[in-house]
């Protein structure tokens, strides 16, 4: 397994079904980028208890949102690696609505052990943003409960660490540098529309790209360490 293989993988599949992946993405980032919209407008008319409520909507809707996303994204790797994409976007959502518990909580758990880790050396965290990388796909895939899907990520990634790491800084700046350029399109309009409009295009164009990059990672690393794996309710 190396960097190169996977992002040609991943770029082959992103350009293929490009259109498929992109509407995946932008049901869920016009819903998120709406409610976020709605916060500006309600901040800028002074409009404080309003606000508030709208963030902590926001909040939750991205949070749910963008991990029923990532689940999808997975799904529709695993559909489209053979050449077709034949779930509809209906099909892609439902099938991984299963996951959602367990993968809020997998985030959740990850992205404050990997804050932490980022503020004390830096180090910690980027290990464990490496070792924890798939986690996603094993929920989704595999079936995993939350916490054994730490020890599974950590399980395939083993003996891959450099190769998983550069997968994650690679498509991570530029996924970044693109979706800033994106949006930087759309400055000349309204802040509403600059949100709801620039920002939801620029996601979901640039989105897919990494959650596809993970998604074949994980494939890959399964692969090399012997094929697929009984599910947990097999």
């Amino acid at each position: 397994m190396s960097i190169g293989a996977v992002l040609d993988e991943a770029w082959t599949l992103f350009t293929r079904f490009f259109l498929r992946f992109f509407v995946l993405g932008l049901v869920v980032f016009a819903v998120v980028n709406l409610v976020l919209a709605l916060i500006f407008e309600a901040v800028s008319s002074d409009d404080a208890g309003t606000a508030l409520w709208l963030l902590l909507l926001s909040l939750a809707t991205a949070l749910v949102g963008t991990i029923w996303l990532q689940g999808a994204f997975v799904y529709a790797v695993q559909d489209a690696r053979d050449g077709t994409f034949d779930a509809t976007l209906g099909e892609v959502f439902t099938r991984v609505s299963h996951s959602i518990l367990p993968l809020l909580l997998a985030v959740l758990l990850a992205g404050v052990a990997i804050f932490v880790g980022l503020l004390l050396l830096i180090v910690p965290g980027l290990f464990l943003l490496t070792i924890w990388a798939v986690i996603a796909p094993v929920i989704v895939i595999e079936k995993k409960p939350a916490l054994s899907a730490f020890g599974r990520s950590r399980e395939l990634v083993r003996g891959h660490g450099w190769t998983v790491f550069g997968i994650v800084v690679i498509t991570g700046l530029l996924t970044a540098i693109a979706g800033n350029l994106l949006k930087a399109a759309f400055s000349f309009l309204p802040e509403f529309l600059e949100i709801l409009i620039g920002s939801t295009i620029a996601q979901a164009i640039v989105a897919p790209f990494s959650a596809i990059a993970l998604a074949v990672t994980y494939f890959r690393l399964r692969d090399a360490h012997g094929g697929e794996p009984a599910s947990a309710d097999a």
